[in-house]
Order: C-alpha cells, then sequence, then structure tokens
C-alpha cells in the first residue's frame, strides 16, 4: 500500500475504476460560458468510461460536447472515519450513432429527469487517481 504525504492511500489505476462502478452519483466538471462550473450527475461505467444519461438540452450536454471534462465521484462514513475519493479528467463527446444509444439505453442508469432523456455522453478517463481514507 503506497501512502501520500498525508497519510492517505493512493489508489491505483484499476482501484479508481471499481470504486467508480460501486457508486451511481457522480459530479462532472466543466467549462459554462468561460468559468468552472460542477454539477452531480447520475451515471454507471462502462468499459472504462464514465456514462452519463441526460437530456439533449442540458448544459452538461452542450459544455461536454468534445470537450476535456473533469469528473469526481466518492463515498465517506463519517462515523466510521473511512472513505475515497476519485478524480478522473478526460476527453467527453455525445453519442450520435442509434446501434450506440440503443446499447447504452439498456444499462442499469437510472436518468434524473423522466422523459427526453435518450442523450448519452461518455468520458474515457486519460488522467485518472484517488485515495483512500481508513481510520
Amino acid at each position: 500500500m503506497k501512502l501520500d504525504s498525508a497519510g492517505l492511500e493512493i489508489l491505483t489505476r484499476d482501484e479508481c475504476l471499481d470504486l467508480l462502478a460501486s457508486t451511481p452519483i457522480g459530479r462532472i466538471v466543466f467549462t459554462d460560458r468561460a468559468l468552472p462550473a460542477v454539477q452531480p450527475v447520475a451515471f454507471c461505467m462502462l468499459d472504462g468510461n464514465v456514462i452519463i444519461r441526460t437530456t439533449v438540452d442540458s448544459k452538461v450536454a452542450a459544455a461536454a460536447r468534445n470537450a476535456v471534462v473533469a469528473f469526481e465521484a466518492d463515498h465517506f462514513d463519517s462515523a466510521r472515519r473511512i472513505g475515497w475519493s476519485v478524480t478522473a479528467v478526460g476527453h467527453a463527446h455525445a453519442v450520435e450513432e442509434p446501434d450506440e444509444i440503443s446499447r447504452l439505453s439498456l444499462l442499469p442508469l437510472t436518468p434524473w429527469v423522466p422523459e427526453n432523456n435518450n442523450h448519452f455522453i461518455v468520458m474515457a478517463p486519460r488522467e485518472i487517481s484517488g485515495r483512500r481514507v481508513r481510520n
């Protein structure tokens, strides 16, 4: 186990991807009118990629089209003082191929907006890092 200078466990890429796959909510970080913006999103992992289901007219959809974005997810148990955080940076793109949209529609990804939500953003993590805190 490798520790950083603060005593937090440094996670491997595989550990980071496994932890991302274990939680349904994360935060996408993007640029909105030349300013940083953060929005919580429902997501899932597929083939090492972050998959976000949204509406075509959402801020996330507009901002993440062919852009570099950051993504963060975490889980903490304050009573037990354990948890983890994973941050990824990569290129995001909208899925436009009908067959791929059909395939992604079958994922166990519950959208927050009940209608008009068959727009998918895929983010391929190029850089990924994570830390785990243990009591």
